[in-house]
């Protein structure tokens, strides 16, 4: 048997066609999907979980990755895993390999949206990891895969889904 783990970083964004999104159940526990909720008024407001972590505004970091991306990274995973012999196992990080805090997430949906995001800073959560992000070295290596799209791609996205999807339950 071959196999191949695949560790996803926050995967976000939706398809840019806006027919597949992301819609938790009950109250999101993911920054966008609240962030996106928030926006459209669903929710009352964001609150950003601590603003006094090292990083330089204060406020966790976080890797990620587009659910496209994360599409490309699944079939370049299957072409791989192909070539392998068998009794085959790795694991694979799959990110953009680099991070963006909350309050950086904020204004880059402000900036691709055009609309302000209701937050206040709040307490930080225990448990909450300061910073991370995958180390992608070895999919772009072996995989020959690395993410292409970009936070703002990502955010514009998700925004758009979540239009689409408050249009549709108004009428």
């Amino acid at each position: 048997m071959r196999a191949l783990a695949l560790r996803y970083f926050n995967p976000i964004g939706a398809h840019p066609s806006s027919l597949i999104g992301e819609l938790p159940r009950g109250v999101p526990s993911n920054l966008i999907p609240y962030l996106t909720q928030t926006v459209a008024g669903i929710r009352k407001e964001l609150i950003v979980h601590g603003d006094d972590y090292p990083t330089p505004d204060g406020s966790c970091i976080r890797d990620y990755i587009h659910v496209i991306d994360l599409a490309r990274a699944h079939v370049q995973a299957l072409r791989y895993l192909d070539k392998q012999p068998s009794h085959y196992y790795d694991v694979f990080n799959v990110g953009t390999g680099y991070g963006n805090s909350v309050l950086e997430v904020i204004q880059t949906f402000e900036t691709a949206t055009h609309q302000k995001v209701p937050y206040t800073i709040g307490p930080r959560r225990p448990g909450d990891v300061v910073q991370i992000y995958a180390d992608v070295s070895k999919a772009k290596d072996r995989l020959d895969w690395q993410a292409d799209k970009s936070l703002e791609d990502s955010l514009r996205d998700a925004w758009n889904w979540q239009q689409k999807l408050s249009t549709k339950r108004k009428s």
